[in-house]
């Protein structure tokens, strides 16, 4: 198993160095060939025009998104024919209400889809959008990258987050290139239930069958000391110089993720280091 379709997603210049330095690290790597998706998001919404709007300024609009898809994918197109990869660049308009269809339709066909952090201060409304239809609508692994993070072909220390639920097995699986290529392997537990099926040795069938395909695993078993999950988390990440974490995206579903944060948002907001997720 390997990474061989490698897709990155970009709507502005200013937010594609992370995702675009990292993905091509990764096509070195597991030789793999790049593909960018260049978006001009139409980020109006044009259910609530004023009375009287007419297609002028629906046309403006989408003029200003394909002119700013133009500009992205010269940006890509310059970056990655410098780094050596095989890659093609693709660009194209949407509108922010549709904008999960288009990104699922290349995140199905993709082995693993990189992508920048999507809270922050220079951040669009879409970014988030984008890393959701990815998981949900493309299915696909995403290893989101911040932007101070070092690039990470292949990691040496890789923390995983369990808890024993299906999202984080299915990330487990599909991070298996990073995981039996790393020096270790740490298996992350926080506070497991106490009459739970792992309740006598938590993470051990997990270590068990990751050991099968040769990887090195410990396992951590952590207290909640802090209130937020994904605060343990980071912060054991860097106490133990992981160079990625691994974890199930969404275990609640995504109304309750936006009213009460969850694990994910959390984590995505606060990472150092970058998070592979799958759903």
């Amino acid at each position: 198993m390997s990474y061989k379709s490698l897709l990155t997603v970009l709507t502005a210049t200013e937010t594609a160095a992370p995702p675009l330095t990292q993905i091509t690290a990764l096509a070195d790597q597991f030789d793999g060939h790049v593909e960018a998706l260049c978006l001009g998001v139409d980020r109006t919404q044009t259910g609530y025009y004023y009375a009287g709007a007419n297609a002028l300024v629906l046309q403006e609009s989408l003029s200003r998104a394909k002119e700013e898809a133009s500009v992205v994918q010269a940006h890509a197109e310059a970056e990655l024919a410098i780094s050596g990869a095989t890659w093609s660049a693709d660009s194209g308009i949407a509108q922010i209400a549709d904008l999960g269809r288009h990104v699922a339709q290349r995140a199905r066909f993709s082995d693993l889809v990189v992508l920048g952090k999507p809270y922050g201060r220079d951040r669009n409304v879409e970014a988030e959008p984008i890393v959701e239809a990815a998981l949900f609508e493309g299915h696909a692994p995403v290893l989101m990258v911040p932007d101070q993070a070092n690039v990470v072909s292949q990691p040496k220390t890789v923390m995983v987050a369990w808890n024993e639920s299906v999202e984080a097995l299915t990330a487990i699986r599909k991070a298996l290139p990073f995981l039996i290529g790393a020096e270790l392997v740490r298996v992350v537990v926080i506070d497991p239930p106490k009459h739970g099926p792992e309740r006598s040795d938590p993470g051990g069938m997990l270590s068990q069958m990751l050991a099968r395909h040769g990887v090195t695993c410990e396992i951590d078993v952590l207290s909640k000391t802090l209130s937020r999950v994904s605060d343990i988390l980071n912060r054991h990440a860097v106490d133990t110089g992981s160079d990625m974490i691994v974890m199930g995206a969404y275990g609640h579903s995504r109304f309750r993720e936006a009213i009460l944060g969850g694990a994910t948002r959390n984590m995505l907001e606060q990472a150092k280091v970058p998070v592979f997720m799958a759903h």
